[in-house]
């Protein structure tokens, strides 16, 4: 789901509502849609809603940080709300009460995925198990990788990888000591390079091999594309404009690249599988895959499958692990005090050890609460559902083939659940119980739709900055003070800060 309207589409879209041929068509065709909607409507008793506007609904109502529209909007029609996005009803949930009651009692109404245009461009129509509709292969995809590919088994097996790029990142950071880094694009690369080798066994960019030049650079220009604003998605009878824009061109020669791209590396990997072996003997996440459909595994695991589920690690996988990182080093430059308690603490568990160890992590209790208080208080994931029936929700009637977004960031500020919920306070998570740590669970998803990889993003959230934190004092740029850091947000699929963090490191010595 986009909703945010960018400056040069809505420009797009006024230049072309202002011709008069044009004008009139929209005229009669939104009347007829009032008319047939009101009709279908008149009988249901549907949540509370805002008043809309003619052909585009309630989305003059929202800004290009739509999490926090809703918290206006709810706060004033109520936690279970029913928006207009253009042509598309949506229903925006903001209660951790309607969140567990979906999943405890609806979970498979709830379970499918509208169609959005870049998603089925980009993924060509394979049966993914994150970005499509529901179905037996999406869930047994899932299943499959939360047994096979991301287990904690498996994600303690990946640690060497993320013991070897961390230090790759280390040795950058000394030679650049004392100088301005700007370490949101390092958190990004690290992000990309970890998967990439977790996926395939190699990183598949460098220069000097031209079969897999830049892949770094594809997949994030498919990450640019997939958040692009869509006019088909609410508005359907103004789908053509994507073409027009340009925006359907580049989808989909992306698909294309990627679709190249993931053929040549399953060629590849294929040429190298042993009779004799099995997918419990291998390290890499598509050596795995292709092993268990040799040992033939019931899932239909083609080779389109298999690109599916490894694009929906890259999409889900990439940009939130660096968000991550990137909120965690912004909120400890901004709060001196707690950078210095966390960096005492990891101090103290590794000693003088050349290298921190899992057994280290597990012990970093304050490093970890940290963690929880990131995954709370910059919680981005807003995925959409769609009902695949008609469904009874707080006494109110939830049509099918209604888009659903469950507003994650607004139920982790939400001041009845959390003791001041505007304030970075890891502390809250040091005597919590079960029932506090659940609450975090919507923020990586939730049900049948949640996120697998929750074990494979804290595994390296929390090594990749106990390193940073241990080995590196740290300081903003000359001029910079603390209190007035940028904390501004821009929002993809994921939230990121709006302007890159620069620090300064410097090695430190006991």
């Amino acid at each position: 789901m986009k909703p945010q309207i960018f400056l040069h589409e809505w420009t797009q879209l006024q230049e072309i509502l202002l011709n008069p041929l044009i004008l009139s068509f929209l005229v009669i065709f939104s009347l007829l849609f009032l008319l047939k909607s009101k009709k279908n409507t008149s009988k249901l008793n549907l949540p509370p809603s805002p008043p809309k506007l003619p052909l585009i609904g309630n989305l003059h109502q929202l800004s290009s940080l739509p999490y926090r529209s809703f918290r206006t909007l709810s706060n004033k029609y109520g936690p279970l709300m029913l928006l207009h996005l253009g042509q598309v009803p949506t229903v925006v949930v903001s209660s951790v009460e309607i969140a567990r009651e979906i999943t405890k009692n609806h979970d498979v109404a709830f379970a499918d995925r509208p169609s959005l245009t870049g998603v089925g461009i980009v993924f060509r129509g394979c049966a993914d198990m994150a970005f499509g509709p529901y179905s037996d292969h999406s869930r047994e995809a899932k299943k499959l990788c939360v047994l096979q590919l991301l287990s904690q088994k498996r994600v303690q097996e990946f640690h060497f990888i993320r013991e070897e790029e961390v230090s790759k990142a280390v040795e950058k950071i000394r030679v650049s000591s004392g100088e301005t880094i700007n370490i949101s694009d390092m958190f990004m690369g690290l992000a990309h390079n970890i998967l990439s080798r977790t996926a395939f066994g190699s990183i598949y960019d460098d220069e000097n091999n031209g079969k897999y030049k830049n892949f770094g650079e594809l997949a994030r220009r498919s990450m640019k594309l997939l958040s692009a604003y869509c006019f088909k998605d609410l508005f359907p009878f103004l789908g053509f404009i994507d073409h027009f824009s340009g925006l359907i061109g580049d989808l989909e020669t992306v698909s294309k690249e990627l679709s190249d791209f993931f053929n040549r590396v399953i060629e590849d990997r294929e040429s190298l599988m042993n009779d004799d072996e099995k997918a419990e003997d291998k390290k890499y996440l598509i050596d795995i895959l292709l092993y268990l459909r040799k040992e033939g595994l019931e899932l239909d695991l083609s080779k389109d499958n298999l690109k599916a589920i490894l694009m929906d690690m890259f999409v889900g996988g990439i940009d939130s692990t660096a968000a991550l990182m990137e909120w965690m080093m912004a909120e400890l430059m901004k709060n001196p005090r707690i950078r210095k308690k966390a960096q005492e603490e990891i101090r103290r568990v590794v000693g003088k050890n050349s290298k921190i160890t899992q057994t280290d992590i597990n012990k970093m209790v304050y490093l970890r609460c940290i963690m929880k208080e990131i995954v709370r208080f910059h919680a981005s994931a807003m995925m959409p559902k769609q009902t695949s029936a008609s469904v009874k929700l707080q006494g109110y009637d939830i049509p099918a083939k209604t888009r659903v977004l469950i507003n994650t960031w607004q139920i982790q500020r939400d001041p009845s659940l959390w003791d001041d919920a505007e304030e970075f306070a890891p502390e809250r998570f040091l005597e919590c119980s079960d029932e506090t740590n659940k609450k975090l669970l919507f923020s990586f998803g939730s049900g049948r739709r949640g996120c697998p990889g929750l074990a494979y993003a804290y595994a390296e959230v929390e090594y990749v900055l106990a390193n940073l934190l241990y080995l590196f004092d740290w300081e903003l740029p000359d001029g910079e003070n603390a209190e007035d850091l940028d904390m501004s947000e821009v929002y993809t699929f994921v939230i990121f800060k709006k302007k890159s963090l620069w620090v300064v490191a410097h090695p430190y010595t006991s």
